[in-house]
């Protein structure tokens, strides 16, 4: 059935594409903080340990938000590793990294999302589409603290 929600089509795809994106960052940085609350180590262990947890476990309902606007605005939304790895702005980590090389590869991420989602927001304004702003709004809060509380772990 043929989606009429008030959004013109090319807008809607536009929307979609860009939260397929926004999808596919949070889904690699949610894998990458879990792999680092694995792995650290060293003397910040108990705190890091304990903040990239509530960081992923964050970042592990946002991927269903983000999943489920997608269904909303009539897509199906991406979900394979496949997808995610052709969508995302997110490198990978590769080896084990030090506690501060950590710190200052998830700030990159959260970064990178903030902007993610930042560049969505002028066709979302554009089409009136408010939930999606809205969305987006609480994304980008969400990263930008993220972000600050990580480098100021590291001054």
């Amino acid at each position: 059935m043929k989606i009429n929600i008030g959004i013109d089509e090319n807008d809607r795809k536009e929307i979609v594409a860009g939260l397929a994106v926004l999808l596919a960052d949070t889904y690699t940085l949610y894998l990458k903080t879990h792999n680092y609350h694995w792995n650290v180590t060293g003397p910040m262990f108990q705190g890091l340990h304990t903040l990239f947890e509530t960081q992923y476990n964050e970042l592990a309902l946002a991927v269903d938000l983000i999943a489920e606007r997608i269904r909303a605005l009539g897509e199906f939304a991406p979900g394979s590793y496949r997808e995610f790895a052709r969508l995302t702005s997110i490198k990978e980590a590769e080896g084990h990294l030090k506690a501060e090389e950590m710190i200052k590869d998830l700030v990159q991420g959260q970064e990178a999302i903030a902007k993610t989602a930042r560049s969505i927001v002028p066709v979302a304004d554009k089409s009136s589409d408010e939930p999606t702003l809205d969305l987006l709004t609480q994304r980008m809060q969400v990263h930008e603290k993220n972000a600050w509380m990580l480098r100021s772990l590291i001054g």
